[in-house]
C-alpha cells in the first residue's frame, strides 16, 4: 500500500470518527446556564446509534442510503437538534418543560414583551438564527451522515460501525433494567419520545382528554374579627421569589434595602412575620398563584384555572364583601379582558386604562409599582368616609427583563404627575440595558426597588390602620434562579394587629422580615392559614 492510500485510509477514518462524534453530540449537548448557549457532553445518543445501525443494515442487504434519503435524515436530525434544544433551555431558563398546547398560545405575548425590551441588535441576531440557524445545522449533518453511508460501504468499517451501534443500543437497553450496568456509560434521554410524549400531551389538552378533575370547595369562612375595621391588601409581588434568600449573590446585594424596609415597619408603629410557602407556578403564569391563593384551591395548570373560572365558588373577595369590606382589584398589567373579574367578584377592577398613568415609560407595561400604589390610595384608601377595604394588587415592576428599574420617588404626590422624575433620575435609570446572559444584578436591583416602594408606602400612610401580605407569585425564571430550584416564595403580612401576629406565629411564621424553613404550606393551603389569623369562624 502505498503513501496516497495510506494517507487516504486515514483520512477517511479520521472523517468517520468526526462524522460519529458530531451526529451524537448533536442530540446530546446541554444549556450554559445562565445562557442560551450550550456546550457538548461525553453522553450517548440512542438515535445516533439507531441512524448508524440503520445504515449498515441497509448496505448488508445489498442497498445503500441514496442522496435523497441522506437529505431527509439531515432534515430530520435538524428536527431532532432542535427539540433538544429547546427542552435543554427551557429546562434551564424557564425551570420546567415546555407545554406546546398552553405555552404556544402565549409565545405572541411573550414575544412581544421581550422584543420590546430587547436590544435591537439581540433582536436581529435572534432573527437571523431563527432564519439561518437550520441551514447551518442541516449542512454538516448533512455530510455527517453521508460519512456514515460511505463508510457502510466499506467491510471493515461496516463491521465496526455494526459492533459499536449494537453495543450502544445494548448498554442503553440493559441500563433500562438495572441502572447499575456499565454505570460509566451515560445516555441523552431519546429526542424522539420528547417529541412523542409533547405529541400526546397536545392531543390530550385538544380534545379535552387531559382535563383534571376540580377538588371540592374549601372553606372559605371568618368573621374578620381580628382584621376588623383595617383595610387589607394582598400584594404579589412579581418574580419574588426564595431565591433572592438563598443565593448568597442576591442575599448580599439585597441587604441594605432589607434592612430599610424593616426599619420602616418597625419606625412605623408596626411589626412582620415571614415564611416560606409553595408556589404553584414557576418562572410564569401568575395568575395561578393569584388563583390559589385568592380561592384556596390548588391551581397548576392554565386547565384548572379556567375549569375553576366557570364555577361559582368563594373566594378571599366573597368573604371580605360579606363582612362589609369594599373589595377592588388594582392591575396594573391588565391590557385586555380579564375573565377573573367576574369569577372572584371584586366591586371595582382598575386596569392599565383606569389607572391612567402618563409618566416615563417603564417595560412593557410601562406603569410602576409606585404609582400602582400610590393611584391605589388616591382611588380607594384616600376618600372618607367608606367602609374597610380589601385590595388586590398584584406588582410589575420586577417582571423579566428587570431593566430598567424605576427610580425611587419620595414625593407621593409628585409620583402621580406626567412628570415624576428629575431628568438626571431618569437618565440614570434608563441608562443600563440589559444583560441577556446575566439577569440577576436588574433582578436585584428592582427588588431594591420594590422594598424601597413598600417601605415608603408604609411610612406614607404611617397613620393608617391596616394588614399587609406581601407574597411572591412564583420564582424568576431558571435563568435568575438557576436550574433545579425550589418552588418556594417568600409571604410577609406587616401589621400593627398583634392578635394577627400572634396566630400567624402559631401557624409556623416567624418574626421579622427573614422567612425560615421549612416550607409552610403550599400557596393554596395559605387560604385557610390567613382566614384563621383574620379571624374566628362565623
Amino acid at each position: 500500500m502505498n503513501g496516497v492510500s495510506i494517507r487516504s485510509v486515514i483520512l477517511r477514518w479520521v472523517g468517520l470518527l468526526v462524522a460519529l462524534v458530531l451526529l451524537n453530540s448533536a442530540l446530546t449537548f446541554v444549556n450554559v446556564w445562565p445562557t442560551l448557549n450550550v456546550r457538548a457532553t461525553a453522553a450517548l445518543s440512542v438515535e445516533a446509534a439507531l441512524l448508524v445501525l440503520g445504515v449498515v443494515l441497509i448496505h448488508r442487504r445489498g442497498g445503500s442510503l441514496s442522496g435523497v434519503a441522506r437529505r431527509w435524515w439531515a432534515v430530520v436530525w435538524v428536527l431532532l437538534v432542535a427539540g433538544r434544544y429547546v427542552d435543554v433551555s427551557t429546562r434551564s431558563l424557564y425551570g420546567r418543560s415546555v407545554n406546546l398546547y398552553w405555552d404556544f398560545k402565549l409565545l405572541p405575548d411573550v414575544g412581544a414583551m421581550f422584543a420590546f425590551v430587547a436590544d435591537p441588535l439581540i433582536l436581529a441576531g435572534v432573527v437571523a438564527g431563527v432564519v439561518l440557524g437550520p441551514l447551518l445545522v442541516y449542512l454538516p449533518l448533512r455530510w455527517a451522515i453521508g460519512q456514515v453511508a460511505d463508510a457502510a460501504a466499506d467491510r471493515p468499517a461496516r463491521r465496526v460501525l455494526l459492533a459499536t451501534s449494537a453495543l450502544v443500543l445494548a448498554v442503553f437497553a440493559l441500563q433500562q433494567v438495572d441502572r447499575r450496568v456499565v454505570p460509566g456509560a451515560q445516555f441523552a434521554p431519546p429526542v424522539a419520545l420528547a417529541y412523542v410524549g409533547e405529541g400526546i400531551e397536545l392531543f390530550r389538552e385538544a380534545t379535552g382528554l387531559a382535563h383534571r378533575v376540580l377538588p371540592p370547595p374549601p372553606e372559605i369562612d371568618s368573621d374578620l374579627s381580628r382584621v376588623e375595621g383595617a383595610d387589607v391588601f394582598i400584594l404579589f409581588l412579581e418574580s419574588y421569589g426564595a431565591t433572592s434568600w438563598d443565593r448568597p449573590e442576591f442575599r448580599e446585594a439585597l441587604l441594605a434595602a432589607r434592612a430599610r424596609f424593616e426599619a420602616d415597619i418597625v419606625d412605623t408603629g408596626r411589626d412582620v412575620v415571614s415564611a416560606f410557602v409553595e408556589s404553584t407556578t414557576f418562572g410564569g403564569e401568575s395568575w395561578l398563584a393569584h388563583i390559589s391563593l385568592l380561592s384556596g384551591t390548588e391551581v397548576r395548570d392554565p386547565d384548572i384555572n379556567m375549569r375553576l373560572m366557570a364555577e361559582r365558588r368563594d373566594t378571599l373577595i366573597t368573604a371580605f364583601s360579606r363582612q362589609g369590606y369594599s373589595t377592588t382589584a388594582v392591575m396594573p398589567g391588565l391590557q385586555n379582558r380579564w375573565p377573573e373579574g367576574a369569577f372572584y367578584g371584586f366591586d371595582q377592577i382598575y386596569g392599565t386604562r383606569e389607572l391612567d398613568y402618563r409618566g416615563p415609560s417603564f417595560g412593557w407595561w410601562d406603569i410602576t409599582d409606585q404609582y400602582a400604589l400610590a393611584r391605589m390610595d388616591a382611588l380607594v384608601i384616600a376618600p372618607q368616609p367608606r367602609p374597610p377595604a380589601f385590595v388586590f394588587l398584584p406588582t410589575i415592576s420586577t417582571h423579566a427583563p428587570f431593566t430598567p428599574s424605576p427610580p425611587y420617588q419620595p414625593d407621593w404626590a409628585r409620583a402621580l404627575t406626567d412628570t415624576p422624575y428629575d431628568p438626571e433620575a431618569l437618565a440614570r435609570a434608563w441608562s443600563g440595558p440589559a444583560d441577556w446572559t446575566n439577569l440577576g444584578p436588574g433582578y436585584a436591583k428592582s427588588l431594591v426597588y420594590v422594598y424601597q416602594t413598600l417601605g415608603g408606602y408604609l411610612r406614607f400612610r404611617g397613620d393608617r390602620d391596616f394588614v399587609m401580605v406581601i407574597v411572591g407569585d412564583h420564582q424568576p425564571p431558571a435563568l435568575v434562579s438557576g436550574e433545579g430550584a425550589p418552588w418556594d416564595v417568600p409571604v410577609h403580612v406587616v401589621t400593627s394587629r398583634t392578635g394577627v401576629l400572634d396566630r400567624l406565629q402559631r401557624h409556623g411564621f416567624r418574626a421579622g422580615l427573614t422567612p425560615h424553613r421549612p416550607v409552610l404550606a403550599r400557596m393554596d393551603a395559605l387560604t385557610q392559614i390567613l382566614l384563621d389569623a383574620f379571624g374566628d369562624p362565623e
